[in-house]
């Protein structure tokens, strides 16, 4: 069994003296070494536990503590199974794994069952230590509560099916009518010819900001947007989105008004994709305003960067959702039966982000909610063919 891990007193001697000469001189004692020890065990954000031959914990550290909902003391003794109840104790324990297949680390993800009989996913690694003889001395086990990856899992495979159910949708309506314009068309009359052309327009739009959603997702995910850096008039493209969105925000009674203190500096921006972040940032304002009320853009010059924001009146945001508002999939408790697929502040903040720049929100419940966007001016020595193909790495999840 060349795999497993063999002690020997030999080998202790030899490095017990190189050991205790790194630690303080107080740590040298016996006692106090065995301090340190449990300090070490007790400050790894990771949950550990440790097992004597018989498999009855000898060490609960307090971060297994949290994971479990038990102290030290009262699982100092227990059988291993009864204090985590995993689900592979009964069939698969991993140190029982470890003895019968000669391993000398198992690892991999299940289910243990806290103090109140919670369900908790673990992601777990189990290691044996065996003596000269070849016989169990004692093991242990390092878990970590992975609750909000499996959620992030879910809402992954969610958004996708979502997606997918939407495109579809899109594409079937695309499909029936241009068949109905090809197989009879000479019957429709123009009104109709018209009409079903514009249904296949919005349909198509809707498909292609699908595809936009998803392709971001996509790049979210593997922590690379590409940003076409240019030299941009902010003023100019803060214009055109308040000329185009004004309409819109009219349509649902609501009132837009931009506010620039003065011209604002040249800045150094992907166009498209800086249009893409207030494009986002006014649709969520128009869509939680209620149906009343104003929107306003302000925008001002401060001493290294250039400060935008994007205020509304609307139903605002549940404090409990605030430090979650711009991760991926997430959809807070206000957004009801409103469309959308969780992505576009996560987008926001890559985008934003990308441009060494940040984004953060304030709000209330019912008091509605405000964006600012803090983007750099132009940095010396940057220039246009430096910026072509400048990218950047997601720096959460």
């Amino acid at each position: 069994m060349s795999e497993r891990i063999g002690v020997s007193s030999q080998k202790t001697e030899e490095t017990g003296s190189d050991r205790s000469a790194g630690l303080p001189g107080p740590a040298r004692s016996l006692s106090d070494g065995l301090a340190f020890y449990k300090f070490i065990i007790d400050s790894v954000p990771i949950a550990i536990v440790s097992m004597d031959s018989s498999l009855r914990i000898t060490e609960l550290n307090r971060w297994a503590g949290k994971v479990t909902g038990y102290t030290p003391e009262e699982a100092l003794g227990k059988q291993c199974r009864d204090i985590l109840r995993n689900d592979l104790c009964q069939s698969n324990c991993p140190l029982k794994t470890i003895l019968d297949q000669a391993k000398s680390t198992v690892s991999g993800r299940t289910y243990i069952h806290d103090r109140e009989g919670k369900k908790v996913p673990v992601r777990y690694s189990a290691a044996a230590l065996f003596g000269a003889d070849g016989k169990l001395m004692g093991g242990v086990e390092a878990f970590m509560d992975i609750t909000s990856l499996v959620a992030m899992e879910r809402e992954r495979a969610n958004f996708i099916s979502m997606l997918a159910h939407d495109m579809r949708s899109s594409l079937t309506g695309i499909h029936g009518l241009g068949l109905r314009l090809l197989r009879k068309r000479d019957d429709l009359g123009r009104e109709n010819e018209r009409k079903y052309l514009e249904i296949i327009t919005k349909e198509a739009a809707n498909l292609e900001t699908l595809i936009d959603e998803f392709l971001d997702f996509s790049r979210i995910e593997t922590g690379r947007l590409k940003l076409n850096i240019r030299a941009t008039s902010l003023d100019k493209e803060l214009e055109e989105l308040f000329e185009t969105y004004r309409v819109r925000a009219a349509q649902h009674g609501i009132k837009l008004d931009l506010q620039i203190e003065k011209i604002l500096p040249i800045i150094e921006v992907d166009t498209s994709r800086l249009h893409r972040v207030f494009a986002n940032l006014l649709d969520n304002a128009i869509k939680f305003s209620g149906g009343k009320g104003t929107v306003t853009i302000t925008a001002r010059e401060k001493e290294r960067e250039v400060m935008v924001t994007v205020t509304d009146e609307g139903i605002g945001i549940d404090p409990v959702d605030l430090p979650h508002i711009f991760d991926v999939f997430h959809r807070g408790r206000a957004t009801g039966g409103t469309e959308g697929h969780g992505l576009g502040l996560a987008t926001v903040k890559a985008i934003v982000e990308g441009h060494g720049g940040r984004v953060v929100v304030a709000s209330q419940p019912n008091a509605g909610a405000t964006f600012t966007v803090f983007l750099p001016k132009q940095e010396a020595g940057l220039n246009h063919s430096e910026a072509e193909h400048i990218s950047f790495d997601r720096e959460d999840e």
